[in-house]
């Protein structure tokens, strides 16, 4: 008997590269297909048509994005081919073939305006492009079947990709001081963790035979409610570093696109449904860290 097909694409990014290095822990259950840019390329639309006319997968996991926040405000064309009608167009081919479709969000469908945890049933509302990019790349998602499954997160780590942890790392290396946000709130995310989730839904589905009742959109993150300076801070303390975090407003450092004041995402939903395990921040902190050490 055949085992079930998974295509994973962004897997030169942090959740699909992180999906690479655990999938074979699943491999007696499911054979792995890892996409990168010669099989598609979401700023070609043709590579998708190509990829389904030679592939069948009975799962599609798309980490791929169009990601540089900043950058999409003025390169909306191919932000938005990325991030929503390649989307679409990926949605449309799964459908044709029966494959269930997990589609890697973002909270930057919220407003930010909130100050508890975003549910996911609460009224979506972009502050910048990319976050508009990939609320139209949900829709696609979830309107091309009842089964695809859009999964938001937020503050993404791992131990080699360009995010916060990495950068932080960098800077209390080079400077003896360096100043950080403290006025924007959420939940950060280790790339691993998530990728774990990943897997544990696409599990649980199979297992039931298809027959699993959930719903269309769920919420991932680490537990905890931080800003990004408790987040420095916390690294610096982890690390022993001597360098000094200072807190500062979001208005002392503008950026072209503008950022949520709070992210924060209720992530009860895919513990429930799922049986996903939520882990605290702090925790995949330590452990990020301690790898990044042996690197």
């Amino acid at each position: 008997m055949m085992k079930p097909l998974i295509a994973v694409t962004g897997i030169n990014g942090q959740v699909g590269g992180d999906l690479k290095e655990i999938h074979m822990q699943f491999a007696s259950v499911f054979d792995f297909l890892f996409v990168d840019r010669s099989l598609i390329d979401l700023s070609k639309p043709e590579t998708i048509n190509t990829f389904f006319e030679e592939n069948k997968p009975q799962f599609f996991i798309n980490c791929a994005a169009f990601t540089a926040v900043d950058k999409a405000e003025t390169e909306i064309d191919i932000t938005k081919q990325i991030n929503a009608l390649s989307v679409e167009q990926i949605a449309k081919h799964c459908k044709a073939i029966n494959c269930i479709l997990i589609q890697v969000s973002t909270d930057y469908v919220f407003d930010g305006l909130k100050n508890e945890p975003y549910k996911t049933s609460d009224i979506t509302n972009p502050v910048n492009y990319y976050g508009q990019t990939k609320l139209l790349g949900e829709l696609a998602t979830v309107n091309a079947s009842k089964q695809n499954i859009v999964v938001r997160t937020g503050w993404v780590y791992n131990k080699t990709g360009k995010n916060f942890v990495n950068t932080m790392l960098r800077l209390m290396k080079e400077k003896p001081s360096i100043n950080v946000v403290n006025d924007q709130i959420g939940s950060p995310t280790y790339s691993p963790n998530l990728a774990a989730a990943l897997m544990q839904i696409v599990t649980k589905i199979y297992q039931s035979n298809y027959q699993l009742q959930y719903q269309n959109i769920y919420h991932f993150s680490n537990t905890g409610i931080i800003s990004w300076y408790d987040f420095a801070v916390a690294i610096k303390q982890q690390i022993n570093s001597s360098c000094e975090v200072n807190p500062i407003p979001s208005s002392s450092y503008p950026t072209p696109a503008k950022r949520s004041a709070y992210s924060v995402m209720d992530c009860s939903e895919v513990a429930k449904d799922f049986g996903v395990v939520l882990i605290d921040w702090k925790t995949s902190l330590q452990e990020c860290l301690q790898i990044t050490e042996e690197i």
